[in-house]
């Protein structure tokens, strides 16, 4: 009884676990049949609900033009507009997109928008910076580029009222000029703009005293080669006259300095041979009578003596054709050696031969105030 019973409950148990085993295999069954009886019945209806796609297969161009193969171009409708901040192509109000509007309707829109505002002033917008209003430069920095230093330099000197503009003492900082047109003066001498250039020349003996020689000759233009702009010279000196002559671009002042109205005056140094009266000096001031008039000379001193050679210094203001040769010849004195040693306030001092240097802003300044500029 127990061996037969022990069979028994084993058998049984043996049997449930090959019906679950079964009912699972049947399950499983169940399932794999389930997937393709549903897929095989939405092939067969064909017509019946559209099946959900995948989301590699969605479309996201539902704006106009877009049908259900596709988009019309190669991009959606959303990245086109609205979706990126690409421009829209239409607004849409209840479902429907607004007409765009026509040209005449934008026209007549601008028209009556010019009408309205056509009688009202036009509105000034501030400017970005205080005193961005105003024209011209700033004083001091005018003087910084003409030379008086830096910016903060110059400040100083309109601190200590030494600069004035057309007559008048500045004492205000960021004072705006026009350096073309207002007179700037410092300590009383006129600042030269940077357009002007202004040179002096301590010319040799055998050049000829212009910018071009159709000769060939070596002439004053041969030092001034390399400039930007076109220099030329202020007065003459003879071709075997050493010393000093000057080269500007600034026509006014050219003028004046060469004119007799104002009278500047010019020193030479003279070699002659001797022995010389005493009276000789007298003479030349009292005047010598030559072919075109009288020519006087303004001071007269002996420099220096070696036996009977002598150098002797002549101021005049004329400007004459060889004035100091034909008038020490006139007196009896030939000259052999004649070197102009100034031009007004412009000394030749040191400098050499053949040598060419820019004057100071404070030389400029004394050759204007010389003839009144």
């Amino acid at each position: 009884m127990r061996s037969s019973s022990g069979k028994n409950s084993s058998g049984n148990n043996g049997g449930s676990r090959g019906g679950n085993s079964g009912g699972r295999g049947g399950s499983g069954g169940g399932r794999g049949n389930h997937r393709g009886a549903g897929n095989s019945r939405d092939d067969k209806q064909g017509g019946g609900r559209p099946k959900k796609p995948r989301p590699e297969e969605r479309r996201y161009d539902v704006g106009p033009g877009a049908t259900q193969e596709g988009p019309k171009s190669g991009r959606g409708g959303a990245a086109r507009g609205g979706a990126k901040g690409g421009p829209r192509q239409g607004q849409q109000r209840g479902g429907r997109t607004a007409p765009a509007r026509s040209r005449e309707y934008e026209a007549r829109t601008e028209e009556r928008n010019r009408d309205r505002y056509a009688g009202k002033k036009d509105v000034k917008l501030p400017k970005t910076f205080p005193g961005a209003e105003q024209e011209g430069e700033r004083l001091q920095k005018v003087l910084a580029r003409a030379g008086y230093g830096s910016r903060r330099a110059c400040e100083e000197l309109i601190e200590q009222a030494r600069v004035e503009v057309n007559g008048e003492i500045v004492l205000e900082q960021g004072k705006r000029v026009d350096p073309e047109k207002d007179e700037v003066k410092v300590d009383g001498l006129t600042v030269a703009t940077q357009s002007y250039q202004f040179f002096s020349l301590n010319k040799p003996a055998g050049v000829v005293s212009t910018m071009e020689d159709p000769e060939g000759r070596q002439c004053l233009g041969d030092y001034v080669t390399n400039r930007e702009t076109r220099l030329f010279h202020v007065g003459r000196l003879d071709t075997e006259t050493e010393g000093v002559i000057l080269l500007t671009n600034h026509g006014e002042l050219a003028h004046r300095l060469t004119h007799p109205k104002y009278g500047v005056k010019k020193t030479y140094l003279a070699a002659i041979v001797g022995p010389i009266p005493r009276d000789l000096g007298k003479k030349l001031k009292d005047g010598i009578q030559l072919e075109d008039g009288y020519a006087r000379a303004d001071h007269f001193r002996v420099v220096e003596q070696t036996g009977k050679n002598y150098l002797v210094e002549v101021t005049l203001h004329e400007g004459r054709k060889h004035i100091v040769r034909r008038m020490l010849a006139e007196a009896g004195f030939p000259v052999e050696k004649l070197v102009r040693t100034s031009f007004g306030p412009i000394t030749l001092g040191d400098q050499k031969s053949g040598w060419l240097r820019r004057l100071s802003n404070t030389e400029v300044g004394m050759l204007m105030k010389e003839v009144d500029l």
